[in-house]
């Protein structure tokens, strides 16, 4: 493969759940990625190695990856939730890149049009997989201060959240993550899914419904 060469192993880059930092999302130009001012250095640095790619340079599609592999990677773990299979996912989503290359508007920012890729090949292997795999449940999940009957509950109420999301349809479950735990909004997972911001509030709130509805037993809320 083409960046499996030192230094553009998938290997090297932090995996979602690891103890570093994970780096901040790629930042939008104006509503939906579309350019409203000239680009920032990053910006013009990704458009020129673009246009390098175009070129047929390896090096600077190896600097491309650079840029955005720890991004990619914990976007592919959010929709398929295994670190192996999420690194073939963006090796794969990568080189789907590379190949229609030229098909990419360089006016816009790379990520975007980059996490579509991911999304999309992602939800169709999770669509297609017989068993959902969910992350295990953290050892030191409860506050070391609490009785051993409030971290109990707690952990109880953790499980039961992380099984209710499992069961989210792939793409439903996506939203709920990608807002919840990563930040995005609306607008910029329309865009990551090729979608309407109307539809992805209605998975949003529909994913929300159900996990609330869910969890309301353990909570005391009803039955």
């Amino acid at each position: 493969m083409l960046w499996t060469e030192p230094p553009y192993t998938l290997m090297q880059a932090d995996h979602p759940g690891s103890s570093r930092t994970q780096p901040k999302r790629a930042p939008q130009d104006g509503v939906g990625g579309v350019p409203t001012h000239a680009p920032t250095p990053e910006g013009q640095r990704e458009r020129e190695l673009v246009a390098r790619v175009r070129a047929g340079d390896r090096e600077a599609f190896g600097a491309l990856v650079e840029m955005h592999i720890a991004h990619a990677l914990s976007l592919a773990f959010r929709v398929l939730r295994h670190r192996e299979d999420a690194e073939d996912l963006v090796q794969d989503a990568f080189l789907a890149a590379l190949e229609h290359i030229d098909a990419f508007d360089a006016n816009r920012p790379f990520w975007p049009w980059l996490s579509r890729i991911i999304v999309n090949r992602g939800l169709d292997v999770a669509s297609a997989r017989a068993v959902r795999v969910t992350e295990p449940l953290p050892d030191d999940v409860s506050d070391s201060s609490a009785s051993p009957a409030v971290a109990a509950e707690r952990r109880e109420i953790l499980s039961r959240f992380r099984h209710e999301l499992a069961l989210l349809p792939p793409r439903q479950q996506l939203i709920v993550q990608l807002v919840e735990l990563d930040g995005y909004t609306v607008a910029e997972i329309a865009e990551m899914l090729s979608s309407s911001p109307s539809t992805v509030r209605w998975h949003l709130h529909t994913g929300r419904h159900r996990l609330q509805h869910a969890l309301a037993p353990l909570r005391g809320d009803g039955s």
